[in-house]
């Protein structure tokens, strides 16, 4: 019997794509590669949703932190999305394969014309073998960076967003913890593993806490509303560590990795 064909989204977050330095991590974005690439030789689909554009062209800039300021921000972004590329096209070209880069922004979902012209074109990308890779375009859109009125919050949300609009069958976030605990690990040695959630409710929020990483812009709580709205789409979630891609097979085989955010209606 031969393997049930999937349409993956993975999103990868830049506390796994930087090391500490806040430069590009070469070791995870070569395994990432790899196994996103062997994944997709079984058969499967596979869209990513990459960040670190900011933290990379910073770095690039020779910023001496983070920008604070929104033309900065954009300025080290548009950096940061060349090196980026450059970096997964030489990866995934290692392993005979061809990426495309997608930018949104959220008018780009939010008009039903565009957005449907963005999931054709993710179609056709995924139809001649493609791996598109998706960012938010934050060198000309604020909404991800800073407006309290915005569509995707962060990439946690955005890979939410693609995985509705390519009726995917599985998102993947990875993040810097190994799932979602019922207490920050960071914080208290104690804090258990959830491996499965059923439903997201008001309690599973109040068990997030607050934000992610210094590199990044998201924690749990950004998760938690990726997974609802996936969720609520007929499409499991798994949160799990960005440090090990080889993960990714043991999902793939659906066996039990990080904390799954079953569907509704399964």
């Amino acid at each position: 019997m031969g393997i049930k064909r999937k349409r993956i989204v993975v999103k990868v977050g830049t506390s796994t794509l930087t090391n500490e330095m806040g430069k590009s991590n070469l070791r995870t974005l070569d395994h990432l590669a790899r196994v996103l690439s062997d994944i997709q030789n079984m058969g499967h689909e596979v869209l990513l949703v990459s960040s670190g554009a900011i933290a990379v062209g910073a770095n690039k800039m020779h910023l001496p932190e983070k920008p604070s300021q929104m033309r900065m921000k954009q300025a080290a972004a548009a950096v940061g999305q060349c090196e980026n590329m450059f970096l997964y096209d030489k990866f995934f070209g290692e392993y005979d394969k061809t990426v495309a880069q997608i930018l949104l922004n959220a008018e780009d979902i939010e008009q039903e014309a565009k957005g449907e012209n963005v999931a054709k074109t993710f179609f056709a990308l995924l139809e001649q073998g493609i791996i598109p890779i998706v960012n938010e375009n934050d060198s000309v859109s604020y909404t991800e960076i800073e407006s309290e009125e915005k569509l995707f919050g962060d990439n946690d949300m955005l890979s939410a967003v693609v995985s509705v609009l390519c009726q995917a069958d599985l998102l993947v976030i990875l993040s810097d913890i190994e799932g979602f605990y019922d207490a920050d690990p960071r914080l208290f040695r104690n804090a258990r593993l959830i491996s499965r959630i059923e439903e997201i409710t008001k309690e599973t929020y109040d068990l997030a806490g607050g934000a992610g990483s210094r590199r990044g812009t998201g924690g749990m709580q950004t998760k938690l509303k990726a997974a609802e709205l996936a969720t609520a789409n007929g499409i499991d979630t798994i949160v799990t560590n960005g440090a090990h891609p080889e993960s990714l097979y043991d999902i793939m085989d659906e066996k039990k990795v990080g904390t799954l955010f079953v569907a509704r209606g399964k």
